[in-house]
């Protein structure tokens, strides 16, 4: 955790250097295309009964957005894009596996262990509609984006260290391949305020917990920078 807030620092520094620089010339047809770069703190919405979310479940995510306003003053526009993006979720889940069959309960209290989660590594497909008080002249601008996010897991992997013993699970055949969600993002120059909600269950519809389905889902916010 150490590691990624020096990260968003150094980040921040190198974004409020680039974004002093004044254009001379101004572009009418200036376009808004950016990198993007965020972390975030994720949670699990929908959980069973006893399932809870232990330490700090961090995510991260980054990608390119083209811009293509759709007013003469191009403070109104539409953005498209692709990204990558790591979710890391901490939970007492616990999740195993016999004969490529899984097992899902929740760790009994009983029982110490020191780590156990899921983490998710995706490729991402962003669109987003945008309203900034942008100009040709300066990157200061107060900003509010909205939009939808299909995302497709890559991999997965299960990690758990306890009395039980420690094991590690990869590419879990349960997680849904496809997911998606809408999201929100609102600040001004370099801080915007970010959140997401998954609208579908990280798992299939057939994964099961106490006879019951496991219709988790994700809501994420944080910190999202753009680098024009």
């Amino acid at each position: 955790m150490k590691n990624i807030i020096k990260l968003v620092l150094i980040l921040n520094g190198f974004l409020s250097f680039a974004q002093e620089e004044k254009y001379t010339t101004v572009d009418s047809l200036y376009r808004e295309d950016q990198f993007y770069f965020g972390i975030t703190y994720n949670t699990l919405q929908n959980k069973p009964a006893g399932l809870s979310q232990n330490s700090f479940s961090t995510g991260l995510n980054i990608g390119f957005l083209r811009d293509m306003p759709l007013n003469k003053e191009r403070t109104v526009a539409i953005a498209a894009g692709l990204g990558v993006s790591y979710k890391l979720y901490q939970h007492n889940l616990l999740i195993s596996e016999n004969q490529n069959i899984y097992n899902y309960s929740v760790i009994d209290n009983s029982i110490n262990f020191s780590n156990n989660n899921f983490s998710l590594f995706l490729l991402e497909a962003p669109i987003e509609f945008r309203w900034r008080k942008s100009n040709a002249l300066s990157h200061r601008f107060f900003r509010i984006y909205s939009g939808f996010k299909a995302s497709y897991v890559v991999s997965n992997r299960y990690i758990h260290t306890s009395s039980l013993g420690d094991y590690k699970i990869k590419n879990i055949k349960d997680f849904n391949s496809l997911q998606y969600g809408v999201y929100f993002a609102i600040g001004y120059n370099t801080w915007n305020f970010y959140s997401y909600y998954g609208l579908d269950s990280i798992f299939k519809n057939s994964t099961q917990i106490n006879s019951e389905k496991l219709d988790l889902k994700t809501l994420n916010f944080g910190l999202q920078f753009y680098i024009l």
